[in-house]
């Protein structure tokens, strides 16, 4: 038996976005693999957690931490205090940020660098939170996991942080949910979409400017404005800070079709990846692009960029474009008119997606847990 590990889901939010697939699908996989686990979790995940894990400690924390600054401030004090009652022997904070003085080894996922690489492209006075956090973890973490080479290489470089405790731990995907859409999950999502039938092209995150959103908007505008039956474009996610995609979707001619249905149900993304004609996803920085993974996995053509982590992820399975307005025009009018093109890539994805597993991403992590808990008794 490995560590007692106490893993803190408190920061999953209720929509079960990317950060709550990666706790998810990791604990899952953990218990399965016979880790020694406890978990804090907020309230209203007591249940689920309880049967998703049902041989593990599950720790609801008070009701106020359902509010982001009531929740920062209990992972300072709260967290260490249930780390002792659990009897852990090792934290896992699993979105950037740990307790000041855990009282044992922690470890820290750290995502993304984009904080700091792409300041511009996030909200400020968020921006400044997690910078402060980040660099206090790499500073004070046992140890680190990123999901991604890339994003190592960046901690590494603009951190300046110790590459002998970081290590590298792949993303999964659940395969039993995503996966090949059938007609039923395909009409479902077409009628909440109220595309029935339309073609489309989806894009799947929060829309902010790091995701390149205005750009796709204004690629898939020349891609398809002169087409007889235009794919229509969903985007799908949380609405990010900016005003430039409000201005975008504004700059739309009337005779295209965009729609914007906010969150998607997490059981419904197989329908919405695996009914489109393409999934873009033209990013300008990622730690890892679930998305991506997720939409390979349902059998989908994926286009995205060369940038950071998504080729380790894509390899030769995606189609790849620049991330400006008229490279991603020319790569959508690419797809859009070759059939042949996107079913080899939808092929090629779901080949390429059987090889990332939440069952591979939790050994490596159990082995970061050992690591860190061996450091601590030395």
């Amino acid at each position: 038996m490995g560590p007692r590990v106490l893993v803190d889901a408190t920061g999953v939010p209720a929509d079960r976005g990317a950060l709550g697939r990666y706790v998810d699908g990791l604990v899952s996989a953990l218990a399965e693999a016979g880790a020694d686990l406890a978990l804090a979790c907020q309230r209203a995940d007591e249940e689920r957690y309880s049967r998703l894990l049902p041989g593990a400690r599950i720790v609801p924390g008070p009701p106020a931490i359902a509010h982001r600054p009531a929740r920062l401030a209990w992972e300072q004090s709260g967290l260490p205090l249930v780390a002792t009652q659990v009897g852990a022997d090792v934290i896992h904070s699993p979105h950037y940020s740990m307790p000041l003085r855990p009282g044992l080894p922690t470890v820290v996922t750290i995502h993304d660098l984009t904080f700091f690489t792409a300041p511009d492209t996030h909200n400020p006075v968020i921006a400044t939170f997690y910078k402060a956090a980040i660099r206090t973890s790499a500073r004070r973490a046992t140890r680190l996991i990123v999901p991604s080479k890339a994003t190592r290489d960046e901690v590494v470089r603009v951190l300046e942080a110790d590459s002998t405790r970081i290590d590298v731990a792949y993303h999964g995907v659940d395969h039993g949910l995503f996966c090949r859409p059938d007609t039923i999950q395909l009409d479902r999502v077409a009628g909440r979409l109220g595309l029935h039938g339309q073609p489309y092209v989806a894009y799947l995150g929060t829309l902010e400017p790091r995701k390149n959103v205005p750009a796709l908007i204004a690629g898939w505008v020349e891609a398809v404005a002169d087409l007889a039956d235009p794919p229509a474009l969903v985007l799908a996610g949380g609405t990010g800070w900016s005003d430039e995609v409000d201005d975008a979707v504004a700059a739309v001619p009337a005779h295209l079709r965009l729609v914007r249905p906010g969150y998607l149900h997490y059981t419904d993304l197989p329908g919405f990846f695996g009914g489109a004609m393409v999934v873009a996803f033209p990013s300008t920085g990622e730690g890892f692009g679930l998305p991506v993974l997720e939409a390979m996995a349902c059998g989908a053509p994926v286009l995205t960029t060369h940038r950071t982590s998504l080729p380790e992820v894509g390899g030769d399975a995606v189609a790849y474009t620049e991330p400006d307005t008229a490279s991603i025009r020319d790569a959508l009018r690419t797809l859009i008119s070759d059939p042949g093109q996107r079913r080899s890539l939808g092929q090629a994805g779901l080949a390429r997606s059987l090889e990332f597993t939440w069952a591979a991403s939790a050994q490596a992590h159990m082995a970061c847990y050992e690591r860190a808990a061996a450091s601590g008794k030395e």
